[in-house]
């Protein structure tokens, strides 16, 4: 269903596992960046109105799940630290298209959300198989879904408000440069990285 290019190396889950409240830490934070980007998609295209209804709904969903992650955090002693820089995403925020009118603009963006959901999915798939802490394997599970409806839901609009620009096209662009990317990561206990 994501079409990623390159599977996240199982060995991943290991790096992630000797470090579980750095992991904790930045994927609270990537829901925190989830949600704001949700607004950021609103502000910028408050015309539409049914994608204005339902990413308000995922902001909401996002900020939850940072509570949720924080909750976690604090239940098992640990501290959440700052936010971190997520370079996976930065450099995948250089493919899209700065130049373009607004139509091409909010697509692309709305694709760069689709790709970060998809690759976020596929990450928590992996940990929901392989962590050996039950209650996140099956956090990880849970969460899996909800990035699957919103990587669903991102390609949706990029469809329905693309009249005029291949968006399958530009997504399988996407999809090849994300493949590019991706190899310099999963050395890392972060989400991205």
């Amino acid at each position: 269903m994501l079409g990623l290019k390159l599977a996240t190396d199982p060995r991943w889950v290991n790096i992630v596992e000797s470090n579980i409240e750095e992991i904790l830490t930045d994927h609270a934070w990537c829901e925190q960046k989830a949600a704001t980007n949700a607004i950021t998609i609103i502000t910028n295209n408050s015309e539409h109105e049914e994608l204005v209804t339902e990413l308000i709904k995922l902001a909401q969903e996002e900020l939850e799940h940072f509570q949720m992650v924080h909750d976690i955090i604090k239940k098992r002693g640990y501290v959440l630290g700052r936010e971190r820089k997520d370079h996976y995403v930065n450099e995948l925020y250089k493919f899209m298209n700065k130049g373009g009118n607004r139509q091409q603009s909010m697509v692309d963006r709305l694709l760069f959300s689709a790709m970060i959901e998809a690759r976020s999915c596929e990450r928590f798939k992996l940990l929901s198989k392989r962590i050996k802490d039950p209650e996140l394997s099956k956090f990880y599970h849970d969460l899996m879904i909800s990035e699957a409806g919103h990587y669903t839901t991102f390609i949706g609009f990029a469809r329905q408000y693309g009249k005029g620009i291949d968006v399958d096209k530009r997504w399988q662009e996407l999809i090849e440069f994300e493949g590019q990317v991706i190899q310099k990561y999963g050395k890392s206990e972060t989400i991205h990285g």
